[in-house]
């Protein structure tokens, strides 16, 4: 294993769409409430200061009422082809820093989507972060399929 995966995840994903698309449902609040949780947590709260150096929060309500709370600032902004910003979640008893990179790149059928999650404090952090945004990235695929189908009828 080399010292980048001991500390980090990587997720990759082909979309049937744009890289401008999959960029706009990574940085407007309405879009990212329909897919950036697990299947059966709800997003009540997704708030973008989408700029270098302005600030996100997202609240996850999971289906027991526990609310999680995580928020960041904005390192990176180049639409539609890279996106990172720094994730301190309230779940994480320590509140450590880590980093989401996110690069978008056209590839044939779609948009190639690499997500890097660096600087995970444990390996049962990098486990669950490595679920957990798997799990987001299928939900975006279902969104951006539920809208396609709904501007063709």
């Amino acid at each position: 294993m080399h010292a980048a995966e001991a500390e980090g995840v990587e997720v990759r994903r082909v979309f049937s769409a744009t890289p401008e698309r999959l960029f706009d449902a990574w940085t407007r609040p309405e879009v990212i409430k329909r897919w950036n949780t697990r299947p059966g947590v709800t997003v009540p709260v997704a708030e973008v200061d989408l700029r270098v150096g302005g600030r996100y929060r997202l609240h996850l309500c999971g289906p027991d009422g526990t609310v999680h709370r995580v928020e960041g600032v904005y390192r990176v902004v180049e639409p539609p082809v890279r996106l990172s910003y720094t994730w301190v979640a309230e779940i994480d008893a320590t509140r450590a820093e880590s980093v989401v990179t996110v690069d978008f790149r056209e590839c044939p059928g779609g948009t190639q989507v690499t997500l890097r999650h660096e600087h995970l404090p444990t390996r049962d952090s990098r486990r669950r972060h490595a679920s957990g945004w798997s799990a987001c990235l299928a939900q975006l695929d279902q969104v951006i399929t539920d809208d396609e189908r709904g501007r063709n009828h």
